[in-house]
């Protein structure tokens, strides 16, 4: 069984949009076995109330509601969407359109190919930065942010994959149970401990280029906070791992 989760703040527009699209790729690909798990940390615009006309139509075996009282970011979103998941191979992506569920199939591929390899794939990144990969609806400047703190990343760290600040990602449970626990960073350094952390327990990654699209609908959560966040984030793992 395959396990979405999709944390949300302020996405009543997109989550109906986003399901549909998760739907739609699944039953194309001709797979049956999976679930929504919708984390919202109390949206003030009305997120929770769309998840659950969502539910009442789709029925809580496809989709699970976890309601958060306040903004309590997105580590620990993921980690009480874990808590209630019931698939064996769990998908992280944003709510908001920027990753499209057409890619998952191919990430799913990569995974099922690797079993009868020799070395098994335990996490498939979606990445921006390979042949194929690429961002849409983005301004120079974010472009060069998005490059600029991907380039740092990787000369510090280099645990492996190529977009180390991405989210769009699909995990064997069990190396996502495992690593979670053991990940302290906030914010958008949360992505790059994760792969820090897999690589440190001998994890394999697989990659799937990925078109990354801006958010339609809704205000990204990118700003100055985010980046001075991001940026202690990386020395701090820097000098700790």
């Amino acid at each position: 069984m395959y396990s979405i989760i999709l944390p949300t703040y302020n996405e009543k527009e997109n989550l109906p949009l986003i399901y549909y699209l998760i739907q739609d790729t699944f039953q194309k690909a001709n797979i049956s076995s999976y679930e929504v798990v919708i984390v919202d940390d109390s949206s003030p615009d009305g997120t929770f109330g769309v998840a659950q006309s969502l539910q009442s139509i789709y029925g809580d075996d496809r989709i699970q509601i976890i309601s958060r009282k306040g903004k309590l970011g997105l580590g620990t979103a993921y980690v009480a969407g874990l808590k209630v998941s019931k698939g064996s191979r769990i998908i992280l992506m944003d709510a908001d359109l920027s990753h499209h569920p057409k890619f998952i199939p191919e990430m799913i591929r990569v995974m099922d190919d690797s079993k009868t390899a020799a070395k098994k794939i335990d996490i498939v990144c979606g990445t921006r930065y390979r042949q194929g990969g690429g961002v849409a609806g983005w301004d120079l400047k974010r472009k060069v942010v998005s490059r600029g703190a991907n380039f740092l990343a990787t000369f510090l760290l280099n645990p492996g994959p190529s977009d180390l600040t991405g989210s769009f990602r699909l995990y064997d449970r069990k190396a996502l149970e495992t690593i979670l626990p053991k990940v302290k960073s906030k914010g958008y350094a949360f992505q790059m401990e994760i792969l820090v952390q897999a690589r440190a327990h001998n994890y394999r990654f697989g990659e799937v280029p990925i078109t990354f699209v801006d958010r339609i609908y809704g205000e990204s959560k990118l700003g100055a906070n985010e980046i001075i966040m991001y940026l202690k984030g990386l020395f701090l793992l820097f000098f700790t791992t």
